[in-house]
């Protein structure tokens, strides 16, 4: 398989591929090469540099895609060498242009992953894992907080700065960035934020799952020099990989006609979630348990009760939330 980008996701992945049944190889794809021989090194004789290979020398079946924004290009190269792709990138642009290789992908009989990340991805997997214990859905409602590195931080500030899309009521409502503030409480030790909304792709991947969800809405945690700098460049580098982070999965539904509430959560690095959940992408479609071909986020793709073991497996776990939401939305 081969693995490109090598920051503070694709070294994460890097090690977390190398534990997944049937992966015999990693070739790492990144022109930062002190980046790759760190990994290289740390990892062992199972992973490889690319070099001066082309991809078709290479040969991958499967490519893993941990770099910024700007993975279609990439994806089609993969798809036009009979590889199968999964993508981290939360960019709602990107999401869209990876969908939009459905058809392509499912003519060749392969599979895109979109979103396989900490969020989206696992906030993707909680919100069926709590859809089952429901007749019907009528809300979802995710929140995070926290980054992964540079990329992921920089991806974030443009996010809060951009227009975000809410499902309300059968249609897409736009919401300005770093508007609707709300007090979101995520697992211990992070407990509570406020967030808001932003440019986010965890709507558009659940709706593609649960079409019959009257409202489905992201929202961010951000501080209020977060929201002031937003209109603003960087003012200085991102750290090399951020702290902890963490999510929060509300779903609300009916069971035999009574309204009821499910709230999931999730605390750890980001960089360590997303490179354990594109782990177990790679090792769904290895082990043949995704459920189709085309593009798709992994609600669509896979069973989550399985998949959710394996990340607990992997060190990654999740809380449920037990207690009264008093007036809570």
């Amino acid at each position: 398989m081969l693995l490109v980008g090598c920051g503070a996701v694709g070294a994460r992945a890097a090690r977390q591929l190398s534990t997944v049944n049937g992966v015999d190889t990693i070739v790492v794809d990144d022109p930062r090469t002190e980046h790759v021989e760190a990994v290289v090194r740390s990892i062992g004789s199972i992973i490889s540099a690319a070099g001066t290979r082309t991809w078709a020398q290479v040969r991958p079946d499967v490519v893993v895609l941990a770099t910024p924004a700007g993975h279609r290009n990439a994806a089609e190269q993969a798809l036009g060498l009979g590889a199968h792709v999964v993508s981290v990138s939360d960019a709602m642009d990107d999401c869209l242009d990876l969908l939009a290789l459905h058809e392509r992908a499912a003519r060749a009989d392969r599979t895109v992953v979109v979103g396989a990340g900490f969020s989206p991805g696992l906030t993707c997997l909680l919100a069926r894992h709590a859809a089952a214990e429901f007749d019907s859905v009528d809300e979802i409602h995710v929140a995070k907080m926290g980054t992964a590195g540079p990329a992921c931080a920089r991806q974030h500030h443009e996010a809060l700065r951009s227009e975000g899309r809410d499902w309300r009521d059968g249609e897409w409502v736009s919401q300005r960035g770093g508007s609707g503030r709300e007090l979101c409480w995520f697992p211990d030790p992070i407990a509570g934020a406020d967030c808001y909304r932003a440019a986010l792709s965890d709507p558009m991947l659940l709706h593609r799952y649960f079409t019959q969800a009257s409202r489905i809405t992201a929202r961010i945690a951000a501080t209020r020099r977060d929201r002031l700098t937003s209109r603003l460049p960087m003012m200085r580098p991102p750290h090399p990989e951020a702290g902890a982070g963490a999510i929060r999965v509300e779903v609300r539904g009916r069971k035999s006609a009574m309204a009821d509430v499910v709230v999931f959560g999730a605390m750890d690095r980001p960089s360590v979630g997303a490179g354990a959940v594109l782990a177990g992408a790679v090792g769904a479609i290895g082990a043949g348990t995704i459920a189709r071909s085309g593009a798709g986020g992994l609600a669509e793709l896979v069973e989550p009760v399985a998949f959710l073991a394996e990340l607990a497996r992997r060190g990654v776990k999740c809380a449920r939330f037990e207690g009264s939401l008093g007036g809570s939305r």
